[in-house]
């Protein structure tokens, strides 16, 4: 059921219609006695889930007793980054997902839908893992919320991927993250139906039944003048409130080109991007776009290590951003990345399968450290002297010495790709 839905490509939500949003959809769900909110952590501060969780904390007061930052595999929130995110919400609300612990497993989607659904590329029982405060604690009311955008793993972010990745395992997450690399990031990217969605469907209709979850969907655009707006806000409790905002974003998000871009720059926000593991997004969202031989360069001033936490910073820096073809071998005859499918597949997602070249730009590596993970490496000082972000606008630039570029404030925002790579 849908309890509000507005938005279109030339909508502009302001706080009044946002809060009136919210606040009809949680009128129409009567008064709640317990409730947990599932915003994203800070890597997604631009969702405005952080506004929205301040608005559910205003509404119900001290019924909303835990919120649970779906961070995944991402490293815990920061006192600041809670402050920055959701303001003077108070910090004893907060808890941590701990990825590798404090679990419970719901059950198991089976290995023969799996390979169904793979095309056969892997045969292996997926484990519906979560948190376990979402059944300990007892909730009438689970609030997940966040911003539908296209995605690397999953097609388009968000829906029920809040829960079971961003509250997940080790094992529901690695499993999930290799299914979508294994099948083809260029086959999943902007596609609502993929494989990996049909594997999370399957799991929240066998195994999310009974939990009191409402799922609350944005849609994120830059204005004309370069301003983030939402265009649109989902509240349900179905797919068709996540289907109604993945088509949006597709209008709004998925920037389709003429011909294929022989160099793109990106820059990375240093507050929000502070790992490769996190900014690779500059080139999961630029591959489809960038030509055979092209260039993407990757300004970025915060990054300062390869994994969110320890264990998958060491398997990047021992294994590298290889070919799929390369990696799949390793993963064949290594038993820590066998364990680690995730990391995995992070390596193929950031390995432009020697397509175009990667020239990274880092505030925190070295130069042998990029190296070593098969990148090119340039210095960021004289990188950022000349291509001056604060200077360069949304798309194509032509710079004083008649170099053409394509420029990218924040590749979180969309997905961009040359219409023959459509075809």
């Amino acid at each position: 059921m849908i309890f509000f839905a507005r938005g279109s490509r030339s909508d502009i939500l302001k706080l009044d219609d946002i809060q009136q949003g919210l606040f009809s959809a949680l009128d129409k769900l009567g008064s709640r006695r317990k409730v947990l909110a599932i915003p994203p952590d800070f890597s997604r501060i631009h969702s405005q889930a952080g506004i929205l969780t301040r608005m559910t904390w205003e509404y119900y007061g001290q019924q909303l007793t835990d919120i649970l930052p779906a961070i995944g595999t991402h490293a815990p929130m920061t006192s600041r980054e809670i402050l920055a995110m959701f303001g003077d919400i108070p910090q004893t609300l907060f808890r941590v997902h701990h990825w590798r612990k404090e679990l419970i497993s719901l059950g198991e989607v089976p290995a023969d839908y799996v390979s169904e659904i793979s095309e056969g590329k892997v045969n292996y029982r997926w484990p519906v893992q979560v948190n376990k405060l979402l059944q300990e604690g007892k909730f009438d009311l689970i609030l997940s919320l966040g911003q539908v955008v296209p995605h690397e793993v999953i097609g388009m972010a968000n829906y029920n991927k809040n829960i079971l990745v961003g509250t997940g395992g080790p094992e529901s997450i690695h499993k999930s993250h290799f299914l979508g690399a294994v099948y083809g990031m260029e086959r999943i990217m902007g596609k609502i139906d993929n494989p990996v969605r049909r594997l999370l469907n399957y799991a929240a209709a066998h195994f999310l039944r009974d939990f009191p979850i409402i799922y609350v969907l944005t849609v994120i655009d830059r204005s004309e003048s370069g301003e983030l707006v939402m265009r649109g806000l989902f509240i349900g409790d179905d797919e068709e409130c996540f289907i109604q905002a993945a088509r949006l974003s597709l209008e709004v998000n998925f920037k389709v080109l003429d011909k294929p871009l022989k160099k793109v720059v990106v820059y990375l926000d240093p507050q929000e991007f502070k790992s490769t593991w996190l900014g690779n997004k500059s080139i999961y969202r630029t591959r489809m776009a960038i030509a055979d031989g092209g260039e993407l360069i990757v300004l970025a001033p915060g990054v300062h290590t390869f994994g969110e936490d320890r264990e998958i910073d060491h398997l990047i820096r021992q294994y590298g951003y290889r070919t799929t073809p390369e990696i799949l071998a390793l993963v064949d005859k290594n038993p820590e990345l066998q364990k680690n499918l995730a990391a995995a597949a992070h390596l193929i997602h950031g390995s432009s399968e020697n397509r175009f070249t990667i020239t990274y730009c880092p505030g925190g590596l070295s130069e042998p450290e990029i190296r070593q993970v098969y990148f090119n490496f340039a210095d960021l000082l004289k990188m950022l002297k000349k291509y001056r972000p604060e200077k360069l606008h949304e798309g194509l630039n032509i710079l004083p010495d008649r170099e053409e570029i394509f420029f990218i404030s924040n590749p979180a925002l969309g997905l961009w790709a040359a219409k023959e790579k459509l075809q």
